[in-house]
């Protein structure tokens, strides 16, 4: 059959493909989007915000922010950017979790003509070290709490511009100055830092409202993201995401949506839960779709208070939420969730990790409604697949491929499989990343040269277009939808100087879904599993610290030397 992408720029033209799953698609979905609307991310902003000034953009612990706010606050932050001289395309790294900060700096940097580098605050200094240096970011908004793990490593990398932000920033004069009171007095959650010459969130802004701004026009094919990821490799590398590729993840996300909000009665200003972090490229385009349509992100700063998390579920009426299998089990098993009213909610979203069949069959007694799973990678913007909002049960796959992309299941040859047999899940649009900066090798190895990116994952699709992930062809963890790479764990051990050999894999957990387990073959008689629990927790930030460490005498390895993890898996 003829393409029904030829008019897509970034996808490539597969006539033999047949695109069985249009034929699963919810009614008012198109099986293609269009890219030609919007010239930029910055467009899309600049027309939301006049759009839709009076309405509420976000809200966060209890204050809103208007998307005039918003805008004035991204004009601001820009204005100021611009002001420090660096060159178009210069990368700013953005260190925060969920907070109203976070949806100013993306727009403010794009429109200053810059490069968005998202990073973990959770981050150890060594994991920072390597973001930073190799996105050569020159300038940094960092939260005050994690102030003091960049202190470390500020000398080792090319940043000379540091904004430091606090919780309370956005937060108005009384409650920010007592919230600001409360976390760092009375949760103490603000180590000792010292960074000379830094500048205050609020005070850049302050100074931002006398600086002129040239409103950066960049097209579709320029940077706007670097999003790091460890890709085939436990090294992470920095996915380049094309403002073509947030557009088009938006414009997937929006029409996959809309029969959820058009349904009777329609929703006009829909509500999206996020208790993600907006550093995850899950969330992250996600909010950006809810930006793009006028909605209103209800950002949860601390996902881990569940506490908290309920007691905002019960003050708003949302429309949409995001989620993954381990958050939907806590909130499950919490004595509150009874009362929170789900009644006006059209969608929820599963992705980052499988969701379990118990937990979506709970949470449908619980709503009324089945949790959507979805896939998606740092590589492809977060969007490739999801199941539609219509469907009235749970059925363990992964989805349909999202208008405007396509997917075929190739053998180790790179040949295409027939339908129902098992093979490395390929997948092809105008979401998908431009490659991995600067590593031309590995963005090669990757990207084929049809335009179809080799997922790692390995699954298949059925006669109506539903693909199932079945195993992954690297040795990758997924915990709590993050992903873990082995190698990068054993690097990290084996540098300890009482460790001769060490080797990663992953063990069951009942809360993240996976967890890291490390064997270790000791060069030190003396070395201890607390003290290497400890230098763990030095280097690796908490969703990949070893759940369990074990000493071994030897590794399983082939005749030509490598470790046999699957070995260790069974044994």
């Amino acid at each position: 059959m003829p393409s029904a992408h030829s008019s897509v720029p970034g996808i490539p033209t597969h006539p033999a493909l047949e695109r069985r799953w249009y034929g699963s698609y919810p009614p008012g979905v198109p099986t293609s989007i269009e890219l030609d609307r919007y010239s930029s991310l910055c467009d899309v902003f600049s027309r939301s915000f006049k759009e839709h000034a009076d309405k509420p953009a976000l809200i966060c612990m209890g204050v809103t922010v208007s998307y005039r706010q918003l805008d004035e606050a991204s004009h601001r932050l820009a204005a100021w950017l611009q002001s420090l001289g660096l060159a178009a395309g210069a990368r700013v790294a953005v260190m925060l979790p969920s907070l109203p900060q976070y949806l100013v700096c993306v727009p403010a940097i794009l429109r200053a003509g810059f490069v968005v580098v998202n990073v973990n605050p959770m981050y150890t200094p060594r994991e920072l070290a390597h973001q930073l240096k190799d996105s050569g970011a020159e300038a940094i908004v960092i939260l005050e709490n994690f102030a003091h793990v960049f202190q470390q490593v500020r000398e080792q990398t090319e940043v000379k511009h540091v904004v430091v932000a606090t919780v309370g920033d956005m937060l108005g004069g009384l409650k920010g100055v007592l919230t600001n009171f409360v976390v760092r007095k009375v949760k103490k959650a603000v180590p000792a830092w010292s960074l000379p010459g830094h500048d205050r969130f609020n005070d850049v802004l302050q100074r931002g409202a006398s600086l002129p701004l040239h409103e950066a026009q960049p097209g579709q094919g320029d940077l706007a993201m670097l999003q790091y990821t460890g890709g085939t490799t436990g090294v992470a590398k920095g996915a380049m995401l094309l403002h073509r590729s947030l557009l088009a993840a938006v414009s997937q996300a929006e029409s996959w949506m809309r029969p959820a909000l058009t349904e009777t009665p329609a929703v006009a200003n829909p509500l999206l839960l996020v208790p993600l972090p907006l550093y995850h490229v899950y969330t992250l385009y996600l909010s950006m779709m809810s930006l793009s349509i006028g909605a209103c992100c209800l950002l949860i700063p601390n996902p881990r208070d569940i506490n908290s998390l309920v007691k905002a579920m019960q003050q708003h009426r949302f429309h949409l939420m995001t989620g993954l299998n381990t958050l939907y089990n806590a909130l499950l098993n919490h004595p509150q969730i009874g009362a929170v009213d789900f009644s006006a909610c059209r969608s929820f979203i599963g992705g980052g990790a499988a969701t379990q069949q118990a937990i979506a069959e709970r949470w449908h007694s619980l709503t009324g409604r089945w949790i959507q799973e979805g896939w998606g990678m740092s590589e492809t913007t977060g969007a490739g697949t999801c199941n539609p909002p219509h469907r009235h049960e749970f059925n363990g796959s992964i989805g349909l491929p999202l208008p405007s992309t396509d997917m075929l299941i190739r053998d180790e040859e790179g040949h295409d499989l027939p339908i129902s047999e098992v093979g490395e899940i390929c997948i092809a649009g105008p979401q998908l990343m431009a490659g991995y900066w600067q590593r031309a090798e590995e963005t090669e190895q990757a990207l084929g040269a049809d335009g179809f990116l080799k997922t790692g994952d390995i699954g298949m699709m059925d006669e109506q277009g539903y693909v199932r992930i079945v195993d992954r062809k690297k040795d990758m963890i997924l915990v709590s939808g993050f992903n873990v790479y082995p190698s990068e764990i054993e690097e990290v051990a084996i540098a300890h100087p009482g460790v001769l050999e060490a080797a990663a894999i992953s063990m069951p957990d009942e809360h993240s879904g996976e967890a890291v387990k490390l064997f270790v073959v000791k060069k030190d008689p003396q070395l201890s599993v607390e003290s290497m629990r400890s230098y763990c927790e030095k280097n690796l930030t908490n969703y990949k610290r070893p759940r369990q460490i074990l000493f071994i005498d030897e590794l399983p390895k082939s005749p030509v030397g490598k470790v046999l993890r699957r070995a260790l898996r069974d044994s």
